[in-house]
């Protein structure tokens, strides 16, 4: 063989792979813009990436994730969602406030949303069924569910006039939250306090405030931030002698008194799904958005034990997990 020859067909040989790697497609990629941080919300994003896998996809291999937290820093979701739009992302996937900023920044990439919130209210979709546009998700519809946790503790502190409900006043979501307990409040007979916390530096005013107060219980209202510091919640709850109540169970198994809500890592592995299924072609306008059903009471029993408290049979039989 000449040396020309063999040279060519080294260069040649060396070029195969190339061209293999030019031909295949290339990775998408999800971007994750979320109201919290990632501290606290491991079962969260478990529950989106089991999501993913059910639809073939696996972080790392066939898609890549870009993470963008707000921290509890509302105000930087414009900013960040712009970011993910000049990425060309194949998919923004987003919760409160995220996904109203999403939905702003573009018409053409697809978003799907999680919320506790009710989408057609926010102005996310035209409707549940038919969602239209871009935008799909997953709710929980959690501000209904709410005023029901003002009623547990009403049952669990029945002597007590004075309640507290903690919500996030950077929150989109804040008040419809505090409008709907205001009401239920009313239907009790009770005094509600609203206090509010977007930083993890408020909860010391809270707690302090809650003292002077004297409240009975305090209902905190969901929110995302409010989410990734479940456990954070539960111990301060728990050191302050609170009876509190929250929507996600991971609250009540950190030691909180009760968690009544929908399960979020669940709403998660909806919305990983619905990227799935995205990435392979289909349409938000043709993804119904998805409605959590089942809500879960769960009651730690030893926190109440612990606050003095007795939890009457009627509340535990309805419960459907009890924390000894």
């Amino acid at each position: 063989m000449k040396r020309r020859e063999f040279i060519t067909l080294i260069g040649g040989a060396a070029a195969w792979p190339l061209a293999a790697r030019a031909q295949q497609p290339a990775m998408p990629v999800v971007g994750f813009l979320n109201g919290a941080s990632p501290d606290g919300y491991a079962p969260m994003l478990a529950g989106f990436r089991q999501g993913l896998k059910e639809t073939g996809y696996v972080e790392g291999r066939n898609v890549a994730i870009e993470y963008r937290w707000l921290e509890g820093q509302y105000d930087r979701a414009p900013s960040m969602a712009a970011e993910l739009v000049r990425r060309q992302v194949a998919v923004i996937v987003a919760n409160t406030p995220g996904n109203l900023a999403a939905k702003a920044a573009t018409t053409t990439i697809p978003i799907v949303f999680s919320t506790g919130g009710d989408p057609v209210q926010m102005g996310l979709v035209a409707s549940l069924s038919r969602p239209g546009g871009n935008v799909t998700g997953v709710t929980q519809m959690n501000q209904g569910v709410a005023p029901k946790r003002l009623e547990l503790a009403h049952e669990l502190v029945p002597t007590a006039t004075t309640m507290a409900l903690l919500v996030n006043r950077t929150s989109p979501n804040t008040e419809p939250q505090v409008r709907d307990l205001q009401a239920a409040a009313r239907t009790l007979g009770l005094q509600l306090h609203v206090l509010h916390a977007a930083t993890d530096g408020d909860f010391d005013t809270v707690f302090a405030t809650l003292a002077k107060l004297q409240a009975g219980a305090l209902v905190i209202g969901p929110d995302g931030f409010f989410n990734s510091r479940s456990e954070l919640l539960a111990t301060l709850t728990l050191r302050h002698r609170v009876p509190a109540m929250y929507e996600d169970r991971p609250f009540a198994v950190a030691g909180g008194l009760m968690s009544y809500g929908g399960s979020t890592p669940s709403m998660y592995r909806v919305a990983g799904t619905y990227t799935g299924r995205i990435l392979k072609g289909e349409k938000p306008a043709d993804l119904p958005v998805q409605q959590a059903t089942k809500i879960e009471l769960v009651i730690n029993l030893k926190t109440a034990k612990a606050l003095g408290l007795e939890v009457p049979a009627a509340v535990l039989a309805r419960a459907d997990e009890v924390i000894e």
